[in-house]
């Protein structure tokens, strides 16, 4: 079996790994990284690929899963309140003039 292969991964992991792929698409990231990474993930989780038989199955890993969206927050968390407090009146004005443009 060649690098990359993908014969030994079952249909919901490669759903998995097309799904995350363009979660990573949709955020900006190249065809090629987005790929690398979905797989990677998927790997992560469930412990590369998958083959069939009785009691060869194992719990997945969801922690890769949950990694992304615990990272989000951190920039305005470290800031202070009245920095984010400035920003969201900025931001509330320009919502404001844009909608009474249109």
């Amino acid at each position: 079996m060649s690098r990359g292969d993908k014969s030994t991964y079952t249909d919901k992991q490669k759903r998995k790994a097309e799904h995350i792929e363009e979660g990573y698409e949709k955020r900006g990231v190249s065809k090629k990284v987005a790929a690398k990474r979905a797989w990677a993930t998927v790997n992560k989780t469930s412990g590369g690929g998958k083959k069939s038989g009785a009691g060869r199955g194992k719990a997945e890993n969801k922690a890769p899963s949950r990694k992304g969206g615990k990272l989000g927050g951190k920039a305005a968390a470290s800031r202070p309140a009245s920095k984010r407090s400035a920003s969201a009146r900025k931001a509330a004005a320009t919502r404001k003039r844009s909608a009474a443009m249109s």
